[in-house]
């Protein structure tokens, strides 16, 4: 796992590029924000083949716990991938009303996250 530093004038991100999974359930998501945070980051950004699918199947609720986690820790998140192969309406649902918000946002591109 290699963490790129990204600094705007008000947020501090690490990008994270690792090829392994990072996030497989509630515990490694836990132990990532608590790396990242004593790093002084304020913005945690993951490419979505970092995180385990299951993930993105909304009826294993895990999305819920590990975001939960997030939220409870002030860590925004960024998961940057391509969500169109992943089925189903509560999915694209879930993904638009995230984006609406700061806490946590699904983005096509790197480019799209403004740091």
């Amino acid at each position: 796992m290699r963490i790129i530093s990204h600094q705007t004038a008000h947020l501090k991100t690490a990008e994270i590029i690792s090829d392994d999974l990072l996030i497989v359930n509630a515990e490694d998501t836990l132990q990532l924000i608590v790396d990242i945070y004593y790093q002084g980051f304020d913005r945690i950004l993951l490419f979505e083949k970092n995180v385990t699918p299951d993930f993105f199947d909304l009826k294993t609720r895990l999305a819920g716990e590990i975001l939960q986690k997030f939220i409870n820790y002030k860590m925004r998140l960024i998961i940057v991938g391509d969500f169109s192969k992943y089925p189903g309406q509560s999915l694209k649902d879930f993904i638009y009303e995230s984006n609406k918000g700061k806490q946590i946002n699904f983005l096509a591109s790197f480019s799209e996250s403004h740091y």
